[in-house]
């Protein structure tokens, strides 16, 4: 394939994104509900997603465009104390489970991504999101896959290529992160 029918690709997915805007500010309202409550932002996925979700923790905490306070934001991704002795002494399928049960609760954010909507520790981690009363958010793609059935709220790309969701869905993150530098700006 071309560079030329790559981003043709890429032109009509984000044409199509208008359709979740609805969602994506219910969830720009709901990490604002989580921060002004004393919450922070969780947010935790594997490979690009992993990146995404350190990328996007650290838009938080440090900012993004606009000067405003640090807001309080984590990727469960990135101890790898953490990562390699749970995954040693449990399972990878709990690893993201297992932080969200030691650090989360009733006024937090918990957003997993995962393109298929399929990975066995993401859906933990939002089944433990919900058992701590946190608002679990799952990051797809088309369907939603098995995350569907686990999270409180779905925010599934119209999108089945992988480089495409990932693409989505860095852009819906730079738009929060967008909207919080307004929500949050220094007076």
């Amino acid at each position: 394939m071309s560079f030329l029918d790559a981003l043709e690709r890429h032109r009509r997915l984000f044409a199509e994104l208008d359709g979740l805007e609805a969602q994506v500010v219910t969830l720009a309202d709901q990490i604002e509900r989580s921060i002004r409550a004393g919450g922070k932002v969780v947010f935790f996925g594997n490979g690009g997603s992993a990146a995404d979700s350190q990328h996007l923790a650290a838009e938080f905490v440090v900012r993004y465009r606009a000067e405003r306070r640090p807001l309080p934001a984590l990727a469960l991704t990135v101890d790898t104390s953490v990562l390699t002795a749970h995954t040693n002494d449990y399972a990878f399928e709990t690893v993201f489970a297992r932080q969200v049960e030691a650090l989360c609760g009733p006024s937090d954010t918990v957003i997993g991504i995962s393109t298929s909507g399929n990975s066995a520790n993401i859906i933990a981690g939002l089944a433990a999101a919900k058992s701590v009363g946190a608002a679990g958010w799952a990051w797809t793609g088309r369907g939603g896959g098995k995350l569907a059935e686990t999270a409180d709220h779905l925010l599934a790309v119209p999108e089945s290529e992988t480089a495409r969701v990932q693409e989505a869905h860095l852009f819906i993150g730079h738009w929060i992160c967008e909207d919080m530098d307004r929500r949050f700006a220094k007076p």
